[in-house]
């Protein structure tokens, strides 16, 4: 029998499938074995029904192709789900062998449908990566008012640390900086202990710009409040990143934001356009406390209050609720208490294990570059590839530019290079083109395409009002059903000698839509029909009113396609 029967799942699957089921931590991720590694581990008594064997061995397949789709691995998933396929296929006798057989390849195919069906309800592959709450909003909305006054030990303790080691900022042992200094030993002491353990990573990095820029050292710790060193954080108000950078401020301190990369979410950079950016405010008022306060409420608001008090320093500036919210009066007290507890944990009782930074190499790679491809080259979960590189919003490297600098895990950079020198440019993204046609705007191709305006304009470098010219390609920001995998199956064929159709990208699915009318011949199945015309086996049942999977040679099937035509 011809090894024709392909996967049908489409991008935006997988990448539903691994947002919804990728964990986003510090661990690292276990990669899923291959069905051959599980063979191979696996006691050597095999069933002796030779039925039950076959359909173990598709399970295995079955079952290896969720893991490696759980990671991202588009490639290595279809090809373990065609293999569960096929395995059945290729038996004496085929799918209709024994009717255990035909009920396990019916709910093989059922199941390898609902796959597909499930993921693309949950999204398009093109959504914008998850965030985390950013911890400053908890954090500024406590109340220390209800909370004990500092103890004489604390008291005591902070005085004894500040001066056996001064720190580079003035930090006054008053009553409001030492009660959040009893807070974070309290109620907040995990808190404060996971943030430390987190950023314990990024500290030698950040204490090296901060030196070269010349910034105070004990300033590294204020992400600690800002985010707890988080990349991924996301505040109520839209700051971003380990620094918290408000998409304009971030603008103006030299970081890069578009559809495709949000420079804020990558520490190293953040890192230096926060060190730019505390220098410039100091500079505007020459006094660290009040740098910090414009850090948090802005520059603008913080010269105001002053202006309008006559008061010269923030202590006195923040003694009354009249000149500045209560979140930046607080804000100023709380980051000096966790600078006084994170220059020296242990002498609070705080025992942190510190995190060595992970070793990666920094690759180039072409624009429009799908990060699951790199993911599976690498080795490595598609999660873990985005951890390298939080700044890149989506699932693909920019579409325009230069070569993008990617990070890979350390030793992995020649492997991905030689993946990338050796594959077709066809096979490296799914990308949906759409060729304007006269008359077009960006407006009705976006409700024709049912694709966010501004996302159609941003994700093609344009503005909402922008004119379009007949013959201008745009990119669609959502990836079409089943192109990624058709493609790397298309791949394999030029190798085998396989007979495999590739999805059309170049026009919308709502355009030029073929019906026909399928005979079936002897060998379909509903899931090489599906596969063939680019459509699902649930498509073909809903278009047709089959219930089960059964068919007959020589019954007519009505299926609606682009591809359709091209088949007959």
């Amino acid at each position: 029998m011809p090894r024709t029967t392909r996967l049908l799942l489409s991008c935006g699957a997988a990448a539903c499938l691994t947002a919804a089921c990728g964990a986003r931590g510090p661990q690292a991720v276990q990669l899923a074995p291959t069905v051959s590694a599980v063979v191979a581990q696996a006691p050597e008594r095999a069933p002796a029904d030779p039925v039950d064997a076959l359909i173990a061995r598709s399970e295995a397949h079955f079952a290896a192709g969720r893991r490696q789709l759980d990671l991202g691995h588009l490639e290595q998933a279809r090809r373990e789900f065609n293999q569960a396929v096929e395995v059945v296929l290729e038996a004496p006798g085929g799918a209709r062998l024994d009717k255990r057989v035909r009920e396990h390849f019916d709910r093989l195919v059922d199941r390898i449908s609902a796959i597909e069906l499930t993921a693309l309800a949950t999204g398009d592959g093109f959504a914008e990566q998850g965030y985390e709450p950013a911890s400053i909003d908890e954090l500024l909305a406590l109340s220390t008012f209800d909370e004990p006054a500092p103890t004489e030990r604390t008291a005591d303790a902070v005085e004894a640390d500040l001066l056996g080691s001064a720190p580079d900022i003035p930090i006054p042992a008053n009553d409001r900086v030492l009660r959040y200094v009893e807070v974070f030993q309290g109620r907040l002491r995990e808190f404060l202990a996971e943030g430390l353990t987190r950023g314990s990573q990024y500290l030698p990095m950040i204490r090296s710009v901060f030196r070269a820029e010349g910034v105070p050292l004990d300033l590294a710790y204020v992400p600690l409040i800002e985010s707890a060193f988080k990349p991924t954080a996301l505040s109520r108000a839209r700051a971003k990143g380990v620094w918290q950078f408000m998409r304009g401020t971030a603008v103006e301190n030299g970081l890069r934001h578009d559809w495709y990369v949000d420079e804020r979410s990558d520490p190293e950079k953040a890192t230096v356009a926060a060190a730019r950016y505390l220098k410039t405010l100091y500079a505007m008022f020459g006094d660290w406390h009040l740098a910090l306060a414009s850090y948090n409420g802005g520059p603008g608001r913080v010269q105001r209050a002053l202006k309008r008090s006559g008061r010269a320093d923030f202590w006195s500036l923040s003694a009354t609720s009249r000149y500045l919210p209560r979140e930046t009066r607080d804000y100023v007290p709380m980051i000096l208490a966790a600078v006084i507890i994170a220059r020296n944990p242990a002498h609070y009782g705080f025992e942190i294990q510190a995190i060595a930074p992970s070793p990666v190499e920094t690759i180039a790679v072409p624009p429009a570059v799908d990060l699951r491809r790199i993911a599976e080259w690498a080795g490595v979960s598609i999660d873990d590839l985005q951890r390298l590189n939080p700044e890149l919003r989506r699932w693909t490297t920019p579409i325009r530019g230069d070569r993008y600098p990617l990070r890979v895990p350390a030793g992995t950079g020649s492997l991905v290079e030689a993946a990338l020198a050796e594959a077709p440019a066809a096979s490296l993204n799914a990308l949906q083109w759409h060729t304007v046609k006269s008359g077009e705007t960006l407006a009705t191709i976006a409700r024709k395409l049912r694709v966010s305006r501004a996302d159609l304009a941003e994700a093609n470098y344009l503005r909402t009002s922008s004119r379009l010219r007949p013959g201008q390609r745009l990119l669609i920001p959502r990836m079409p059903s089943a192109a990624l995998l058709a493609r790397a199956a298309g791949t394999a064929a030029s190798t085998t000698g396989d007979a495999v159709v590739a999805a059309r990208v170049e026009e919308s699915p709502a355009e030029q839509p073929s019906r026909v009318v399928y005979r079936v011949r002897a060998g379909d199945t509903l899931y090489r029909i599906a596969r063939q015309h680019g459509v699902s086996v649930e498509d073909i049942r809903g278009w047709n009113g089959l219930r089960g999977s059964r068919l007959n040679i020589g019954d007519r099937l009505v299926i609606h396609s682009r591809t359709a035509a091209a088949q007959q």
